[in-house]
């Protein structure tokens, strides 16, 4: 296959590629390098530095897709309260334009949803502008012949996770402190749960997705079990931490109790927090 994925340089996308060349495809990577990084780069791809709300036309690929990975996004929280407009210019008008060149072309998506869109599309500007990224999904499958399917991710942890900047998750930002014996700091009482899923199960169940051509489905893709962060903790065992007050916008508790991707897409995820903290955290 002919694979396009946006947002290749980011975390999930860098595991991605590998997969996909690993399966012996042909992969072309459109990034902005906003949040994605030059030293994920991997063998193989071919890389666009380009912003994908800028394109409205895809002359440039020396190949027609048959298939669009659409994971490019702004993809944090709390970032997303500073700049409301950055998030809905990168999650929503981005995804606009990628859609409506896919439908008119016949070319499937796979769309990067967010879990956090259980806990209330309005809690914070980063879910609402994944949400409508959702909705465009729809309507373009409505009224427009898209063939797409929609996959949501739940606390995404592995390899080439960010450990620095706004963007980074807690596993990411725990590892660089633990590693440098820096204290830990923890949001709120730490009793808030996440369903903490790793990067390789996530990447097999977007895999699937596309190999079994399985649109027309919405996917949640989490591990099926939490963690809180006071747990995470006990498993990581660091010299010190501290807790700090809680911040806004962000759910209790995540926790996928779907069982679509398994009955569809046979996906069975693996890897448990636990087992990963003991091999990284040393």
């Amino acid at each position: 296959m002919n694979i396009l994925i946006t947002g290749g340089a980011g975390f999930i996308g860098t595991n991605l590629i590998r997969r996909c060349l690993k399966e012996g495809h042909n992969v072309v990577s459109i990034d902005n390098y906003e949040t994605g990084l030059e030293t994920n780069h991997v063998e193989g791809c071919k890389y666009l530095n380009m912003d994908i709300v800028d394109i409205h036309e895809y002359s440039f690929l020396d190949n027609k897709p048959d298939v669009i990975f659409h994971l490019a996004a702004l993809a944090r929280i709390q970032p997303s309260f500073k700049d409301p407009k950055a998030s809905f210019r990168a999650n929503a008008i981005a995804t606009l334009n990628v859609v409506d060149w896919a439908a008119k072309n016949d070319v499937p998506v796979i769309y990067a949803g967010t879990s956090s869109k259980h806990s209330g599309k309005f809690k914070n500007p980063y879910t609402y502008t994944k949400d409508v990224g959702e909705d465009i999904i729809t309507l373009y499958q409505t009224h427009f012949n898209l063939k797409a399917s929609i996959t949501r991710f739940y606390n995404v942890y592995g390899p080439n996770q960010l450990v620095d900047g706004p963007y980074c998750t807690v596993v990411g930002i725990w590892l660089k402190a633990f590693k440098a014996n820096e204290t830990l700091y923890i949001t709120g009482d730490g009793e808030q749960r996440r369903d903490f899923t790793h990067v390789t199960d996530i990447v097999d169940a977007l895999y699937r997705v596309a190999d079994q051509k399985a649109y027309g489905h919405e996917f949640e893709l989490g591990r099926g079990r939490n963690n809180s962060l006071n747990e995470i903790i006990e498993f990581i065992k660091p010299n010190s931490y501290e807790y700090i007050p809680a911040r806004p916008g962000e759910a209790r508790s995540t926790l996928n109790t779907d069982t679509t991707a398994k009955d569809i897409l046979g996906w069975d995820p693996q890897i448990n927090i636990e087992h990963y903290i003991a091999d990284e955290y040393k």
